[in-house]
């Protein structure tokens, strides 16, 4: 199967982007099992990192085009690099290919492996988005707490020690205080830290790493030979009623039919 990891901002535009986008494909490509070929992707555009809902939105126009891009390439399904699934719904109206948000993901194990968990996340300006992401992906009542590291995107990588220190204090409150028996690493930089065992062996409770199982829950979903239900995620009227020509033209302000319609 053919999967592609895609970065929803221009993370690659400076030479040290370019380094870490190539060092996430490599890990991805060890995540997968062998005869999954894993590629990685940034889009021109966009956020330098996604840390409030008007960065998610801002971020959609430019992944949208790189999912039209990478379905008409023949892959079998699209990763969504954000851990909030930044339109996600809207790429799966626009495509028939398998799309996946690792969040959505994250939640759902989540909710397999235990009866109450809680998300360590970046700063508090994303906590709200989070419970409203979790209350979308129908596991709300299994959440424990939404808990912060304080640390923006960009500098969780500056010192990993201090950010995986941050991420036991916080996750211990959130066990002892908050009474999750589980938790999810909200941000896919964290994923992509490699804490998650650390983190998990230090407090003794399972922990979802986004980033490796993404990968690993798209890799099922295609090997099943699951895509999304066109019933809960429907093509846009304007391409299933032919007024516009193809896919592409729901990207730009094209000119409708005849009739004004």
């Amino acid at each position: 199967m053919r999967l592609i990891y895609i970065v929803p901002g221009p993370m690659g535009r400076t030479p040290e982007g370019k380094a870490e986008v190539a060092r996430r494909g490599k890990l991805l490509r060890e995540f997968a099992a062998p005869g999954t070929e894993v590629d990685i992707v940034d889009v021109p555009r966009g956020p330098a990192s996604i840390e409030s809902m008007y960065e998610e939105y801002i971020s959609i126009p430019a992944t949208a085009e790189r999912i039209l891009e990478v379905e008409e390439q023949g892959y079998d399904a699209a990763i969504v690099g954000c851990f909030g699934d930044p339109g996600l719904d809207a790429y799966r109206e626009l495509t028939d290919m398998l799309v996946v948000g690792p969040g959505e993901a994250s939640f759902l194990a989540a909710a397999m492996l235990g009866h109450s968990f809680s998300i360590l996340t970046i700063t508090a300006s994303v906590v709200a988005a989070a419970k409203k992401q979790v209350r979308n992906t129908g596991v709300g009542g299994k959440l424990a707490s939404v808990r912060v590291v304080h640390t923006p995107v960009l500098e969780l990588a500056r010192d990993r020690q201090a950010t995986l220190d941050k991420l036991v204090a916080e996750g211990r409150q959130a066990i002892d205080v908050d009474g999750a028996d589980t938790l999810v690493l909200g941000c896919m930089t964290m994923g992509f830290l490699g804490v998650a065992e650390e983190l998990a062996a230090t407090l003794g409770v399972p922990v979802i790493n986004p980033s490796r199982w993404c990968l690993k829950m798209t890799e099922a979903m295609v090997g099943g030979g699951y895509r999304h239900s066109k019933r809960a995620y429907m093509t846009p009227p304007k391409l299933a009623l032919g007024l516009v020509t193809n896919k592409r033209d729901l990207l730009v302000s094209a000119p409708l039919a005849a009739n004004g319609t």
